[in-house]
């Protein structure tokens, strides 16, 4: 019996040695297939990675959860570089930006850290555009650090406490958060390959994934361990930092645009949208045809949105200026 049980536990951490060597060598060539391509910059609790392209008035973009920059540089950069210079950041754990070890910045931490790279690249008060998850980190700048940012563009954010978790993020809501890391190092990337087709169709419903996301939209790099623990605990922990922020919403004073796709599959546009939209003074809000991923999926209509935003910020910097402000 003992020899049995002996035999059993050698074989069990071969099965894990196994998977660890085989995520290994899926986050090796995922990295050789998206590269860095960006810059690093040392900010208090990370290393983030960042691209800085353009001249002209600025514009931070911030993705969400389990994306990265290319999210953003897959159809907007080139639309906007012509008339902005334009910042594509990831966010700490995601793409090639690092959080300290041992740490996950929950979506406040994260904002102090954008807040500290627009203050160190020396920006003059940008318009600060998030999708998704990183439109819930523009929110919390934009609560703790107005002065920095003349206006928010937020793009199908997450703006309100989630009650249940979208069908295509189920499977980082079941990863054991005590075993989170052991999790993504040995099941989590080969169960995220076997399922990145299924998954990556709930995300761009009802429009389809562009064949070519997984390099050029930088998808392959969500695969690797460490971007799953990140995602997995992002997951967990957004409802402790927007219990707090929520609240704060009608304190705002930045000028916030928000769009939505009119059937996004991941966040209902009404309460996330409209509800939020309702709450913060002078919010405007529009929705369009598409899905959760519209910087993808309809870049046009997402850099006219992003451009209105910036126009809207700029008209009320340009009234705070003159003693007025209608925000």
């Amino acid at each position: 019996m003992k020899r049995g049980w002996i035999g059993g536990a050698l074989v069990t951490a071969a099965s894990g040695l196994g998977l660890a060597l085989y995520a290994n060598h899926v986050a090796r060539e995922a990295e050789a297939l998206v590269p860095a391509e960006g810059q690093f910059l040392d900010v208090a609790g990370a290393r983030l990675h960042y691209i800085d392209q353009g001249q002209g008035p600025a514009i931070v973009m911030v993705h969400g959860l389990a994306g990265q920059l290319r999210n953003f540089s897959y159809a907007m950069l080139e639309r906007l570089t012509a008339d902005h210079r334009v910042i594509l950041v990831d966010r700490p754990g995601s793409g090639y930006s690092t959080a300290d070890p041992g740490t996950t910045p929950g979506l406040i931490a994260q904002g102090k850290m954008i807040a500290a790279l627009i203050t160190t690249l020396g920006l003059d008060r940008p318009l600060l555009v998030g999708h998704s998850m990183g439109g819930a980190v523009g929110l919390a700048l934009a609560l703790d650090h107005p002065e920095l940012i003349r206006g928010l563009g937020l793009i199908a954010p997450l703006t309100q406490m989630q009650d249940t978790v979208p069908d295509s993020f189920r499977g980082l809501a079941m990863v054991p958060q005590s075993a989170r890391l052991v999790f993504a190092q040995t099941i989590g990337t080969p169960l995220s390959k076997l399922t990145a087709r299924h998954t990556l169709g709930m995300v761009f419903a009802p429009e389809i994934p562009p064949e070519d996301f997984g390099i050029r939209g930088g998808g392959l790099l969500s695969q690797r361990p460490a971007a799953i623990a990140t995602a997995s605990a992002e997951l967990f922990g957004a409802n402790r930092d927007l219990r707090q922020m929520v609240p704060r919403y009608p304190e705002l004073r930045v000028p916030t645009s928000i769009l939505f796709g009119r059937q996004d599959a991941i966040l209902d546009p009404g309460l996330h949208g409209h509800r939020t939209a309702a709450t913060i003074p002078g919010a405007k809000i529009d929705t369009i045809e598409g899905g959760h991923m519209l910087p993808i999926t309809v870049p046009d209509a997402t850099v006219r949105f992003v451009k209105a935003a910036f126009a809207y910020g700029h008209s009320a910097h340009d009234l705070e200026k003159t003693g007025r402000n209608t925000i």
